[in-house]
Formats: structure tokens, C-alpha cells, sequence
């Protein structure tokens, strides 16, 4: 009997994840296949503990994806899509593409009409988003250049997403999708409306969510901040959510698109953080609840009646997607190593066939009895991925050569300093040198492994390793030290290490290199007051020589090198509240531009009765500090 309600049901789904997944860890299969293997064993074809309603719950568990995705938005700094650009358009593109002619091809070789076929091409191109990233992050992948590769693809398809969506009235057969209009299956805004009408709301619906973003979303986030009522914060993070879900919903696209639109659109809010924390925990449950749901939604009925078919199905659509993208790995000139990793990971279909195929049913593209097996053919290619990616870690990759992902260990770390330093390339040596020259001890951590090499042929003693791991910063005495020096010149591994240090360490007095004001602005948010601009104090002492060479006396030059230092350290945390609201922060700039002029020349008419200043350009003076500007 399933009917018992709703803490019955809950206390089913919580029973199966808290047994089933750490005994999946303890044997190497990882928190997702445990997921999958829960949902299996309790649903309708196992100890059938949950019935029919389990598709129920894995439409209300799709929200963990809507959530992951709207995270991952969140993530997509300028910068990294900048890095990015290149396997996003090109190898993205290129598998949505390759992969959809060749499914396509192979539809209208079994019969299948062109369009109906299209519809299925597009739909099987796509992965599962929810289990690669997990899975890549879970075995500590993402960073590696397969990794990379994978979430590139997988941002493409997210973002194809729109597009097929879009394009499915326009593959409709026009008495089908007449038909099934006029039964009344949808509730949605472009039921009713001609296929043209239709892509022209869907476009409206995600120009909406983009523009409102930045006119509508961040002010109001910016008030509710100023309430310093942290939960009414959580409330109107998942009200955010939430909100765009339904939108979407009401338009016929998926809610993830639209949380992940809204997520990019705020990559660059002061409050992403903030955001990113709030939503976590509820991404993290929800996320789990949704693999169980599509374990249990796997229709073995569906195996058992027609098991060549749906077998028939998976077998080709891994392969065929294995092929593509190998060849493209090969193309873009990927490792061995790497290109296994990458089309071990890609090859199976994802959640959004869910929602695709059921629009496509909705619409009169595909017809119930087509995406039934699909349906349960993609379901079991997600179960499979975990295993296919186990067979390639254990025993694809390791008797294929050298493994180019292997990462050297991190050095075993010895004693424990004051100060720990991590990253020593070019802003990093030179603080280590000054502090151990002054008889300090300092623990140096570096990731880039001929790097801490070369280091160590000049005696330096530094160790290897990523500073943004809580076990490595452990083991270099993170619990006992007094400050960390944050030198790496990653923005976003430096926001990563404020947020470990903050959370683990929190005795760690935190120093922090920006690579510059709009960065800077991004650390104070992280809750570190000590920033420096890596650029910042050169760029004065130039500017100081250079009015020295103009004939301004040494002492004169050095003053308004200070004043310019302090006005600007002071301005740069003022800016950084109205940084959001391009108007004000325009009138900012211009209005400390004039006020720091005026405070030179108030500071030049008081020179007179600094004389004895005049020391500073004493001959002996500048032999013994140099004012030629080697920094």
C-alpha cells in the first residue's frame, strides 16, 4: 500500500539515501549510482515501497536540477565563459550538431517522418547535467581539462535547450498537434497559438527573465540585504527560483533554463554568495531526491515487454554518442586520457528528454507510443553512466599508457609557521623573500608543479599543492597559523580559499591579492577588510617618480603619492555598495575624481611650512633607498 501519506513517503526516500549511498562510497561507486540503486530497489519494480507516485516525485525532484542550474549560472563569471568560448561554441556545438544528424539519420533509416525524427535527434544529443557534474565532482575531475571540456558541452546543451524548445511547434504535423490542443492536455500561455507565435513568447519569456535581472532583481535583492534579516535573504532566494520556475512552466521551457538565465544574469551581483550559500542545501537534497526519483521511474515493465527494442536503444545512442565524441576530443586535440574521460562521461541522455519529449508529445511531434521507450531507454543510460564511468576509471584508462590526468600528490608538509603563503609566483616570492629574509617562518603552497621545481633549485622551500583544498591547508598548519597570504593569481580560487578559510579556519587572519578593482570589490564582499591590487602600489611609485622627474621635490611627490593611496583605499569601499547601480556609481566616480583634486591642491598651498621635508631629497637618502622605480 502506497497511500500513507506524505511522511511516509519522505521517510521512505530519506531511509533509502541514508543506506544505500554511504554504502555505494565505501565501495568507490559514488554518491550518485547509491541514489539510482535506491530509487531501483524501492520503486514499483523492486520492494515496491513507493507505486505510481514516483513520477509524481520526480517532477516535483526535478526542481534539485532547476536549482543545480540556476548554481551554475551563478558560476559563469565573464571571465571563465571568456576561457571557456572556445569548447563551449565549438566542441558544444559541434556535439549538439554531429550527434543530432546522426540520430536523426538513423530515425529515418527505422521509417521514423524526418521531423519526428529531428525531434528525437535533438532530444538524445543533450546529457544529463545533474549526473556528470556530480559524479566529476565527486572523484575531484571537474578542473581537470576533461572535466573542463565536459561542462563546456554540457553549458552548450543547456543553453541548446532554448532553441529545440522553441523549434518543436514548428516540427509539429498540424492535425496532430490540432488534435491534441484541442483535448486539453496543457495549461500553458502558447497552447492555442500558431508555431510562429509560440518561439516569439518563449524569446519574450527569456528576454524577461534577462532584463529583469538587472533592472528588477538586484535592487530588490539590495533592500532586502538592508533589512539584515538573514532568513527573509533565504525566503527571496527561492522565491526568486521558484518564480522563474513557473514562468518558464507557463511558456512551455524548462524551468532549469530559466533559473540558469537568471543565475548568469547575477554571476556579477555583490550577493552571489549570498545567494550560493542560501541555496545549497535545498540544491543538495532535492538533487539526491531527483536521482532517486529517476531510479525508481525506470519502467523494467517497458525492459521486460520489448527488451531488444529499449536494449537495442541505449546500446546505440551510447555508442553512437561515445563516437562522436571521441572523434572530437581527437579533433581538439585532447589526451587519450582526457578524451576517454570525456566521452565516458557524455554519453548517456539527460533529464531534459524528460521535459522535451513531453513537450514534443504535447505538441504532436512524437507520439506516445514513440517516446515511451525512449523515455525508459534514456532513464537507463543515466543509471548506467556511474558504471561506465567506474569501467573507465579502473579499467579502460588504466591499459591505455600514462595517465595524463594523474596528478602528483600533494608534498608531505613539514613543521608549522605563522604565515602560510599560497601561490609564489610573482606577487607571492617577493612577499615570502621580505618575511623569511625578516626571520619569519613561512609555509609556501604552490599547484603548479614545475614551478615549485625550479623554486626549489634556487633553495626555496616550497611545497606542492592546491591551497583551495581544506585537508592540504590542514596539513600546512592552517589551524595553528596566524595569517594567510593569498597570492594565487586565480580570482575565483582566490574567493574559493576566503570561503574554505572562512568556514574551517576561521583564526586565519586573511590577506588577499585582487587582480583589480572590480576583483577587489568581490574579496571585501567574501569578508576579507586586507586587499591588495596587485597593480596598485607599483602603479603610485611610479606615478611618484614621475612627478619627481617633473621637478615636484621628493618629499612633495611621496605626499601625494599617500594621499592619492589613502583617498583611494577609502573611495574603493564606498564604490563598492553602489557598484550595481551604474548612475550612481558614475556620479561616484566623478564626484572623488574632484573631491581627491581638490584635496591635492589644498595639500600644495600647505607645503610652506613643510621645509623640513625637504630631507627627503637628501643625496645620501636616495643612494640609500633608490628613486629609480625598480619594483
Amino acid at each position: 500500500m502506497h497511500g500513507e501519506g506524505f511522511f511516509y513517503q519522505a521517510f521512505i526516500y530519506l531511509s533509502a539515501a541514508v543506506v544505500s549511498v554511504p554504502i555505494a562510497k565505501r565501495l568507490g561507486l559514488g554518491s550518485v549510482l547509491g541514489y539510482l540503486l535506491a530509487g531501483i530497489a524501492i520503486g514499483p519494480f523492486g520492494l515496491e515501497l513507493i507505486g505510481k507516485e514516483g513520477q509524481d516525485v520526480l517532477h516535483f525532484a526535478e526542481f534539485g536540477v532547476v536549482m543545480m542550474l540556476f548554481l551554475i549560472g551563478l558560476e559563469l563569471q565573464p571571465s571563465l565563459l571568456w576561457r571557456l568560448r572556445g569548447a563551449i561554441l565549438g566542441l558544444g556545438g559541434f556535439q549538439v550538431g554531429i550527434t543530432a544528424a546522426a540520430i536523426t539519420a538513423i530515425g529515418i533509416a527505422f521509417g521514423i517522418d524526418w521531423r519526428a525524427a529531428l525531434a528525437i535527434g535533438l532530444t538524445l544529443a543533450l546529457s544529463s547535467t545533474a549526473i556528470v557534474i556530480q559524479t566529476l565532482q565527486e572523484k575531484d575531475l571537474m578542473k581537470t581539462s576533461g572535466g573542463q571540456s565536459s561542462f563546456a558541452v554540457l553549458l552548450f546543451q543547456d543553453l541548446a535547450v532554448i532553441p529545440i524548445l522553441a523549434l518543436m511547434p514548428l516540427l509539429a504535423h498540424g492535425h496532430a498537434a490540432s488534435a491534441h490542443q484541442a483535448a486539453g492536455h496543457s495549461s500553458t500561455w502558447v497552447e492555442g497559438l500558431p508555431g510562429w507565435a509560440a518561439t516569439l513568447v518563449v524569446l519574450a519569456a527569456v528576454a524577461a527573465i534577462i532584463l529583469g535581472g538587472r533592472v528588477l532583481i538586484r535592487p530588490a535583492f539590495r533592500v532586502i540585504a538592508r533589512a539584515h534579516v538573514p532568513e527573509i535573504f533565504t525566503a527571496a532566494a527561492l522565491l526568486l527560483v521558484i518564480g522563474i520556475a513557473l514562468l518558464m512552466t507557463k511558456v512551455g521551457l524548462s524551468p532549469a533554463l530559466g533559473t540558469f538565465l537568471a543565475g548568469v544574469v547575477l554571476a556579477t551581483s555583490q550577493y552571489r554568495h549570498e545567494l550560493e550559500s542560501d541555496i545549497e542545501p535545498f540544491k543538495a537534497l532535492l538533487l539526491g531526491l531527483f536521482f532517486i526519483a529517476v531510479g525508481a521511474s525506470i519502467d523494467f515493465n517497458q525492459v521486460a515487454e520489448r527488451p531488444l527494442l529499449v536494449g537495442g536503444i541505449v546500446v546505440g545512442l551510447m555508442t553512437v554518442k561515445f563516437v562522436v565524441l571521441f572523434v572530437l576530443g581527437r579533433v581538439f586535440k585532447m589526451g587519450l586520457d582526457q578524451n576517454l574521460l570525456f566521452a565516458f562521461a557524455l554519453a548517456q541522455g539527460g533529464e531534459f528528454a524528460f521535459v522535451l519529449f513531453s513537450f514534443a508529445n504535447q505538441r504532436g511531434v512524437l507520439s506516445t507510443e514513440v517516446t515511451t521507450p525512449l523515455i525508459a531507454a534514456v532513464a537507463l543510460s543515466m543509471a548506467l553512466t556511474p558504471f561506465a564511468m567506474l569501467i573507465n576509471e579502473r579499467l579502460v584508462r588504466p591499459r591505455l599508457g600514462t595517465r595524463e590526468t594523474a596528478k602528483r600528490p600533494p608534498d608531505e608538509i613539514e613543521g608549522e609557521n605563522s604565515v602560510i603563503i599560497a601561490g609564489y609566483g610573482r606577487v607571492g616570492t617577493v612577499i615570502g623573500r621580505l618575511l623569511q629574509a625578516s626571520g619569519f617562518g613561512v609555509t609556501v603552497l604552490d599547484l603548479d608543479s614545475d614551478h615549485v621545481e625550479m623554486l626549489r633549485t634556487f633553495g626555496a622551500k616550497v611545497f606542492y599543492g592546491d591551497a583551495s583544498r581544506v585537508e592540504l591547508l590542514r596539513a600546512a598548519g592552517a589551524d595553528s597559523a596566524k595569517v594567510l597570504v593569498i597570492a594565487v593569481d586565480d580570482p575565483e580560487r582566490i574567493l574559493e580559499i576566503i570561503e574554505l578559510s572562512h568556514k574551517h579556519f576561521p583564526n586565519l587572519e586573511i590577506l588577499a591579492r585582487a587582480t583589480g578593482r572590480t576583483h577587489a570589490f568581490e574579496v571585501l564582499d567574501a569578508g576579507v577588510d586586507r586587499v591588495y591590487r596587485e597593480s596598485f602600489d607599483s602603479s603610485i611609485r611610479i606615478g611618484v617618480d614621475v612627478m619627481r622627474l617633473l621637478g615636484i621635490p621628493a618629499h612633495e611627490a611621496h605626499r601625494r603619492g599617500l594621499m592619492f593611496r589613502a583617498h583611494d583605499e577609502e573611495v574603493l569601499r564606498e564604490q563598492r555598495a553602489m557598484r550595481s547601480d551604474q548612475d550612481s556609481f558614475i556620479r561616484s566616480v566623478r564626484l572623488q575624481t574632484e573631491t581627491l583634486e581638490e584635496l591635492m591642491r589644498s595639500d600644495v598651498k600647505e607645503e610652506s611650512h613643510l621645509e623640513r621635508d625637504g630631507a627627503w631629497d637628501a643625496e645620501s637618502l636616495r643612494r640609500e633607498f633608490g628613486g629609480g622605480g625598480t619594483a
